[in-house]
């Protein structure tokens, strides 16, 4: 594999000439680099006007590397031939260097080019790209590309320090000003132009003399390269400028703008930045992402420029699918996320970072489920991570230094086996993979806080799912012991800890409560969302009729396996039943009310002419339920074959005495339009080593599990667990 390096644009501040007379002093070897032992002229050239200088050196270097390998391959120095070309007359200066020595098993090629900033001329711009392939070598290709990269890591990060430690030393001996080449015609020197801004960063006008006198000696001051004092004035007013106005997303990359907004980076993890970068600016038809989102991925994937392109692109196609870009403007928080959602913003931690609040165990998942379903939930989890790189942004500039992610914290005084209601375990589960997979490397630290006994269940079910480099993030407190040592106070300032965790700071978090169910939605009222970001919903709904039951199948191919359920009753009363048959039913008959909306399909399975007892048989007891219940349950199969949860309408039972209905009962059914019912529902099929037992939810914690067939039937055998 070939590996590749391309540095960022290294800005020295001082003229080009005079880093020219620097480079120079490197020359015949550099005692600031121990392996660069010698180096020879093997051919010089330079033009008639002496514009142009071109020299070759052959270069010998004592490469670290293992004694036995460099007995192997019978050498002690390593040889590269260099070419450079100097331009005097367009201030450039171009280096390439090539091995000698094994070129035909080992390829390394160099370009370097020196030149003046394209916004001050008296700055002198760096960059730096190069390339290993090593086609064979003895057996030990690995272990010459760790050597190799290694070195050249370090020589990069060297280079800099070198060239500035030679121009300290050329300061020291009172050399700060090399004239510019002239023509030989030209005997004074041109007025220097009276911009110093170059599209696309223009500079505001600076007061500029009408003429520029030609510099004298006694007017040069601190590397000021001969201007007047009013030339020295303007100069640093410009530099002034330029530093404010360096470093912006908009600006070509340069190691100091990578130092101030986006971190410390080795020179590899510049140089897959800059190749990454350079690589969507060229391919990339849409909006091309921020350096620090690019650095995001790259860090998700230990910088493998493969790896992280590759997610990259999937972000970028996801993001412009729906509109994401554009979300903090269109998003609305509806009413219910604003009363019920149990999250906030709230201040910054010791490092700078935004810090979120979640009171997780306050939160009514479940009605937040119902009432908006997952697209709106999901759209409202993706407005937060998109308000946290907003404010990333922001805390960058504040505190002068780069911030790329966010503190969470979370409490779960409150939580319990209600939050373990398995459908919003589920919705989390996708949210958390849509996020892990569009925001990596944005969660800075997550502090959990009164974690309860419940707590490792949870974190069972879902750290599968979080990446590992953000498991390492967490920190877990159970009880109060975030107040003692190692706790809160070490990550959060006293001053902004909020009230409800002991602290003086007011936190404007709302505390939640149970989402009333007149606020609960049906699937096809969700249906009308303006963006969809899953294309399936959890719940699906169904009406049913009088003679007109639904029926859905599920194959059972292990025996032993859990069939989970949890439906709600939004209008009328049903009856509830399983049943078990050897052999599949025909195709499904639609019911013959004519309902066709995808949300509300009636379904009949069962066959008029199966005799139940005989064709199929009923594995668990009828459970009535009333309108307005939530039923939650599983059932433990004990065969093979096809298994059909049925929702009938409810019969009004008549008096035992009379044979007439109940007084209660008509009342009832006047409520009720037409002879009409009304269910929402989810199913899921769990291996028996991954079911933990049936989860109530908040709606129905009041009430217990109920036992419906503990003991063996003759039909099924089977155990359930019904809770409502």
């Amino acid at each position: 594999m070939v590996q590749k390096y391309q540095s960022p644009v290294r800005v020295y501040k001082y003229p080009f000439e005079l880093v020219m007379a620097a480079y120079e002093r490197r020359f015949p070897t550099c005692h600031l680099i121990p392996m660069f032992v010698a180096s020879d002229v093997v051919s010089e050239e330079t033009s008639e006007d002496d514009s142009t200088h071109k020299i070759e050196r052959r270069c010998a270097l004592d490469v670290d590397a293992p004694r036995l390998l460099k007995r192997i391959a019978g050498v002690d120095y390593v040889y590269f031939i260099q070419r450079n070309t100097l331009n005097r007359k367009e201030r450039t200066l171009h280096i390439e260097s090539h091995n000698e020595t094994f070129s035909n098993r080992v390829i390394i090629h160099e370009t370097c080019c020196y030149s003046v900033h394209p916004e001050n001329e008296d700055w002198t711009c760096f960059e730096q790209t190069a390339s290993l392939d090593i086609k064979s070598f003895f057996g030990f290709e690995s272990t010459v590309e760790k050597i190799a990269m290694k070195q050249y890591a370090g020589s990069i990060k060297k280079g800099k320090e070198i060239i500035e430690f030679y121009l300290k030393e050329l300061e020291d001996e009172g050399i700060t000003h090399v004239p510019r080449w002239l023509p030989c015609s030209q005997t004074i020197a041109l007025p220097r132009p009276t911009s110093l801004s170059t599209t696309p960063c223009a500079l505001p006008a600076l007061p500029m003399s009408p003429t520029v006198p030609t510099p004298t000696p006694a007017d040069a001051k601190d590397g000021a390269c001969g201007e007047t004092k009013q030339e020295t004035s303007l100069v640093l007013q410009t530099e002034s400028l330029l530093e404010m106005l360096a470093g912006t997303p908009e600006d070509k990359l340069d190691a100091d703008y990578i130092k101030r907004y986006l971190g410390d980076l080795t020179p590899l993890q510049e140089s897959c930045l800059i190749r990454l970068r350079k690589w969507l600016q060229e391919t990339h038809k849409g909006k091309i992402p921020k350096d620090e989102h690019i650095l995001r991925f790259l860090r998700a994937r230990d910088f493998n420029i493969d790896k992280a392109r590759e997610i990259l692109c999937q972000s970028l196609t996801w993001r412009k699918q729906h509109q994401v870009d554009y979300l903090l403007e269109t998003w609305t928080s509806p009413q219910v996320l604003q009363d019920f959602y149990t999250g906030g913003w709230h201040h910054h931690d010791r490092d700078g970072r935004p810090l979120y609040i979640l009171r997780l165990g306050h939160m009514d998942t479940k009605g937040l489920v119902r009432a908006l379903g997952e697209e709106s939930l999901l759209r409202h989890v993706l407005s937060i991570n998109e308000e946290g790189l907003r404010r990333c942004e922001e805390n960058t500039k504040v505190f002068g230094r780069p911030i790329s992610c966010w503190t969470c914290l979370v409490d779960l005084e409150g939580l319990n086996m209600r939050h373990l209601w398995r459908p919003g375990v589920k919705a989390l589960l996708r949210i958390i993979e849509v996020v892990e997979a569009n925001y990596p490397e944005t969660l800075g630290r997550l502090l959990i806080l009164r974690a309860p006994r419940v707590f490792p269940v949870l974190w069972t079910l879902v750290s599968p799912f979080i990446d590992e480099n953000t498991r390492k993030k967490f920190l877990i407190y159970a009880g109060n012991d975030y107040q003692g040592p190692g706790g809160l106070v070490d990550y959060i300032d006293k001053e902004i800890i909020p009230d409800f965790l002991g602290g003086e700071c007011m936190c404007e978090v709302p505390e939640g409560g149970l989402v009333p169910k007149s606020m609960y939605r049906t699937p096809e009222e969700m249906e009308n969302e303006d963006v969809r970001l899953w294309t399936e919903t959890i719940y699906q709904s169904s009406s049913i009729f009088k003679g007109a039951p639904h029926e859905i199948l599920i194959e059972i191919i292990d025996a032993s396996s859990v069939i989970t359920w949890d439906f709600d009753v939004c209008k009328g009363d049903v009856v509830f039943n399983i049943f078990h048959s050897k052999r599949a039913p025909q195709t499904p008959r639609k019911d013959p009310h004519g309902i066709t909306s995808p949300g509300g399909n009636n379904v009949q399975l069962i066959d008029k002419s199966w005799t139940l007892g005989q064709d199929y048989s009923m594995v668990e007891s009828p459970l009535t339920c009333k309108e307005g219940e939530s039923v939650q349950g599983s059932h433990i199969t004990r065969w093979p074959g096809f298994y059909i949860l049925q929702w009938k309408f409810h019969n009004m039972p008549a008096c035992s005495a009379t044979n007439l209905p109940r007084v209660d009962d008509v009342l009832a059914t006047l409520q009720v339009s037409s002879h009409k019912c009304k269910v929402m529902y989810y199913t899921e099929v769990l291996g028996s080593e991954d079911f933990r037992g049936s989860m109530t939810s908040l709606e129905s914690s009041h009430s217990g599990f109920s036992q419906l067939s503990a003991t063996s039937s003759n039909q099924s055998q089977s155990s359930s667990m019904i809770s409502r």
